[in-house]
Order: structure tokens, then sequence, then C-alpha cells
């Protein structure tokens, strides 16, 4: 269906609505959209939210805000509620920060996000295998008053949705780049975490980088994020732009858990190789992988304190024999982790016992986190923090990294290494520059890359 002509039709639905309903109502038209990210990038509503799954069979888009959560404490308000009249949940798109105790005053870049934003949208875009449809959300009062204004609200939302627009080609950047930490920084952290005094009480730390970009050309965000998919085809897309002026995007690799009502798959992704695009070599490198004990360790330390994490909440969990991810550029062991949840276990629940996890923390997990909020010179924000959608029948969550924020004139990329018994800080710092290949590459030599 053309666009426009969803739109008609959704709003001659807010026409008919009967008075007697109530609650939360999802009123929804198929539409034809050649691009999620023209469609955003071609539209005037703030929020603007994308969200695109790793399998590649379902796609969001979202516009406004009907309603938002910003206390992670009320994530659990979403939990068992009565199935709406709409016939399905009301679903909310957000993220925590990697650390939810971080001081973020001294960080205008992060004050659009918190520590915890969640939206429900007014509009979606939602896709499913081959079914596009465009939704517009409400929630309906009673009271004669207060429901004209919210149905006029939906109104001048719906009469606001633009056009798709056309997706710009990238061009190379003309930047100056400065990294915190540098590599001095750097290299004396990982020595001090790899003394065996310091290894005893802490077997594993997640460094981190900040490379700030300072460019007078930054391209658009869902221009940027469309060229980045081609190049990621085996992650996670995610966009969140709360303003005009920035917007927070990653192409991720990392699940950090998938919830159907109780069962639920998460992943210990720890470990890290390069990838070069020759079978062969490829092969040897993943064998390399494989059998590396300082790869292996760091991907056991993940998958335990998962499963230590799901115990009290799962009635079983069961873990899959070591695998390889294969990127464009890098290679990652992988363990799957299936569970059967408790029966009242929420969210709310699952985000404070998965997160953050020792593939972008540490273990134990306490003094990790404090140890950063000491020496790491940049604060993460949303960088490893938890990106995703929830509503009471399912949630998705990724790990935010292989990600960028865009702000102002800056642009921000983050990259992390673990360090473990036998890190190196020459061999991590590199592993930092392989995982933003593709970002690098993408942003200095354009669509080219």
């Amino acid at each position: 269906m053309h666009p426009m002509l969803a739109q008609t039709k959704l709003l001659d639905q807010l026409d008919s609505l009967p008075d007697h309903l109530v609650g939360f109502v999802r009123l929804r038209e198929a539409m034809d959209v050649t691009s999620f990210c023209g469609w955003l990038k071609g539209q005037t509503l703030f929020p603007r939210i994308y969200w695109h799954a790793r399998e590649r069979d379902r796609e969001f888009a979202t516009l406004g805000i009907l309603h938002q959560i910003t206390d992670e404490r009320e994530l659990a308000s979403l939990h068992q509620q009565p199935r709406p009249a709409a016939g399905s949940w009301p679903r909310y798109y957000g993220g925590l920060a990697f650390d939810r105790l971080a001081d973020l005053a001294g960080t205008p870049h992060w004050q659009p996000f918190g520590h915890c934003r969640f939206i429900l949208p007014r509009i979606e875009l939602i896709r499913y295998g081959k079914q596009t449809e465009l939704v517009c959300n409400l929630q309906l009062p009673a009271e004669a008053a207060a429901r004209a204004t919210e149905l006029e609200a939906a109104r001048a939302a719906l009469r606001a949705v633009g056009h798709e627009a056309h997706l710009d080609e990238i061009a190379p950047l003309e930047k100056s780049r400065q990294d915190s930490p540098d590599y001095p920084h750097w290299e004396q952290m990982v020595r001090e975490l790899t003394t065996h005094a310091h290894l005893e009480v802490q077997p594993k730390v997640v460094l981190a980088r900040e490379s700030r970009l300072e460019c007078q050309n930054l391209p658009n965000p869902w221009d940027l994020l469309a060229a980045l998919q081609p190049l990621s085809p085996a992650c996670f897309h995610f966009a969140f732009q709360f303003t005009p002026e920035s917007c927070f995007l990653a192409a991720s690799p990392e699940r950090l858990y998938r919830r159907h009502e109780r069962e639920l798959e998460s992943e210990a992704l720890a470990g890290t190789i390069i990838r070069t695009g020759e079978a062969e070599r490829d092969a040897e490198l993943a064998a390399h992988l494989f059998a590396d004990g300082k790869n292996r360790l760091e991907n056991r330390l993940v998958h335990a304190d998962i499963l230590t994490r799901l115990e009290g909440l799962a009635e079983s969990a069961s873990l899959s024999e070591a695998q390889i991810l294969q990127l464009r550029r890098l290679q990652h062991l992988k363990r799957h982790i299936h569970a059967t949840l408790q029966p009242e276990v929420s969210d709310a629940q699952l985000l404070t016992a998965l997160h953050p996890t020792p593939a972008v923390g540490g273990t134990p997990r306490r003094k990790a986190l404090a140890y950063l909020r000491e020496h790491e010179p940049f604060h993460r924000g949303w960088y490893a923090g938890a990106c995703g959608l929830i509503s009471d029948d399912v949630a998705e969550f990724a790990v935010a990294i292989r990600c960028m924020l865009l702000s102002g004139s800056t642009l921000r990329l983050y990259a992390g290494a673990g360090i473990v018994a036998g890190s190196e800080p020459a061999a991590e710092w590199q592993e930092l520059d392989d995982k933003l290949a593709n970002l690098l590459g993408l942003l200095l030599q354009g669509n080219q890359a």
C-alpha cells in the first residue's frame, strides 16, 4: 500500500473508534517502504528509533513518544500486564547505560540518553518477514476531554509522517582524531591488570577506548547506518536519535538475550581473531582461536558468569559447544545459552542480573566496574550498554558494541578488549583497531570501503 494511503486509512480508523474502547490501542495498516533508514531520514518527528534483528526477519522504526520510562525500576511494571484491547502489548524501545551508577554530569553528549530511557512510540513501522505495517499507538482514557486530546495528538502525529527520503552516499571524512586513553596510558593499564597480584583478585577487566573524530562534514546518521548494514550482515543494527543534534548507532554482533514468554536465549561472545576472507587462512586462524588459552579463558569467564547469574532466575539452563562466529573482518568464539525462566521473572530482573556481562565489563563485576570508574578516562554512556525492546511476551536486547555517537561536529567511536592473563598491550590495542575497521573504513573511504 502507498505510504500516504496507509496514513489516510489510519486517520479513518481513528475517526471510527468506538467510545467504549479504553486503554492501550494499536491501529495498523499495510504499507510499502523501500528502506526503513530512508523512511526515518525523511521524518521530522523525534525521537526516531531503529532496530533490526540479527536474523533479519524483524525490523522496526519508530517516531514520537506516547509514554517513556527513565527509571530502570519502572521496567518491572511491563511484566504480566493484562492483555490490552489492542490484542497485543505495548512495545518499548530503548537502552541502559553501561554503568548505571556513573555520573554523567560532565558528559553533555550523553545527556539525551541518560542511564535509562525506553520509549513507547506514537508511530511504529514494523516488518515481520515480507509484511510491513504502519502502526499508530494510543492510550485512550474513559474521560471525554482527555480522550479527545489523545485522539487529536494521534492525528497530528499521523499527519506529520513524511515521505521516505533518498539515501546519499557516504563521502570520506576530513577529520582529526584523538584517542582516549592514548597508547602510553593504555599500555600502563594493561601492564597493571596483568600482574600476578591483580589477576588473583580480578581475572578479567574489559578496557575500552573512545576515538573522537572532529569533522566538518558529518554524514546523516541514517545514510551512515544504511551504508554500514551490508558491511556487517551478521549483526544487530540499531540507532537512537532522541534529538536532532545527536544519534547513537551500532552494528553489534552480540546478543544479550532474547526472551519469548519464558524461553530465553543468550550467548557468550568473547575471544577474537582477525578474518582475511581467504577460506583456508581463515580456517587456520579459527583453529588457532579454538586452541588459544587466553581466548578460551575470556570466553569461559563470560559463559560461567551468565550461567551463575541465571541460577536463581531459570528452572533450567544449557550451554552449547564453542563455535566460530565469522564477521566481515573478525572471528569470535561463541557459545549459545538456552534457559527456561521461572514463571515470575521479569525483564527488569534479567537486565539487572545479566548486564553488563564479563564480555564488556569484567569479572567479578563489581570490582571491574569500580576499576573502570577510577581508571578509564572517559564515560562510556550507552557504549557497552544494553539496547533493545520490551513487551510483556517478547523482549530482545543486544550489547551496544561496534558503535558510534554522532553529536554536533564530533563523532565518537568505541571499542573494547578483554584483559586477562596473557594479554599484551600492543596486541590488545590492535584488536581495538580491528574491531573498528568496518566503521573507520566506511568513514575514511566512503562507500568504497
